[in-house]
């Protein structure tokens, strides 16, 4: 079974394009469930996916946050593979389909992901060379910036009793955190297909409403450093981007006078980095 697992937060239009976009999945063998997970929404989130009809699988918690909401997710699902799918994103037609043959070829991998369609405030973007996918053992790549997108992957469950669920105490970042603990241990692969829209430019967006995104970067790759049995080439590269961030967010503090965060950024990443 697949296990589709769609947080939602107040965007009830959207969620149903995207439960749509699930629905309209063809050819895939496996049994999909599609689970909701309403993470305290206000306007008729509820009413509108009843209108879609089918079996699906709501659920609502507290206003938490979206590492909750997909944490709750993951445990009310059944399915041997999980997949995300943001509310503003939609899935092409084969994309379940496409993954699962990647795993038919490839029974070692436990991970993979497709290309994607950008679209921001309605008009499709170019991405740039470097926004380009990597794949295999990439880990150093996932340091540098958050390659792997939530509604591209499908992933095996058994992962998440390897490396743990998404961490509810970052309020963003979160998934860079859990590819960072995935990537220094597991290969990525890549499905070489855009089959995901990603629409962007919403003004709720969490990388629109979050300021210094890279403070919670430091504190994934802070967590990294003191939890996981890094090889010492993993280790080099993740002190070194962590010398590098600390060196952008700690100026940018002292720029605008935040002296008592720049000491608070200090003390977190000091014992790691004695001779920065």
């Amino acid at each position: 079974m697949i296990s589709v697992i769609i947080p939602a937060y107040n965007r009830a239009k959207l969620l149903v394009e995207a439960v749509r976009s699930v629905l309209d999945q063809k050819g895939v063998p496996e049994d999909v469930e599609i689970i909701v997970v309403d993470d305290g929404s206000t306007d008729n989130t509820g009413e509108a996916l009843a209108s879609l009809g089918g079996e699906i699988t709501y659920l609502r918690q507290e206003h938490s946050g979206v590492s909750r909401a997909r944490n709750l997710g993951i445990s009310s699902s059944r399915g041997e593979w999980i997949a995300f799918l943001d509310s503003d994103d939609l899935w092409l037609p084969g994309k379940l389909r496409a993954q699962m043959g990647f795993f038919s070829d490839h029974p070692e991998m436990l991970l993979c992901q497709t290309e994607e369609i950008w679209v921001r405030s309605g008009r499709r973007i170019n991405p740039r060379k470097y926004h380009k996918k990597p794949s295999g053992h990439c880990f150093p790549f996932l340091l540098e910036r958050c390659f792997i997108s939530p509604s591209a992957v499908v992933i095996n469950r058994r992962l998440f009793d390897l490396v743990g669920f998404f961490d509810e105490s970052l309020p963003a970042c979160e998934d860079y955190d859990l590819w960072l603990r995935i990537g220094c241990r597991f290969a990525v692969g890549l499905v070489e297909k855009p089959l995901v829209i990603k629409r962007g430019g919403h003004p709720d967006q969490l990388s629109a409403t979050v300021a210094n995104l890279d403070k919670y970067r430091m504190e994934a790759i802070v967590k990294l450093l003191r939890t996981a049995q890094l090889n010492p080439e993993q280790k080099h590269a993740a002190e070194e981007m962590l010398q590098k961030k600390y060196r952008i967010y700690s100026g940018g503090c002292l720029k605008h006078g935040n002296i008592a965060e720049a000491h608070r950024v200090d003390a977190l990443v000091g014992e790691l980095l004695p001779m920065r």
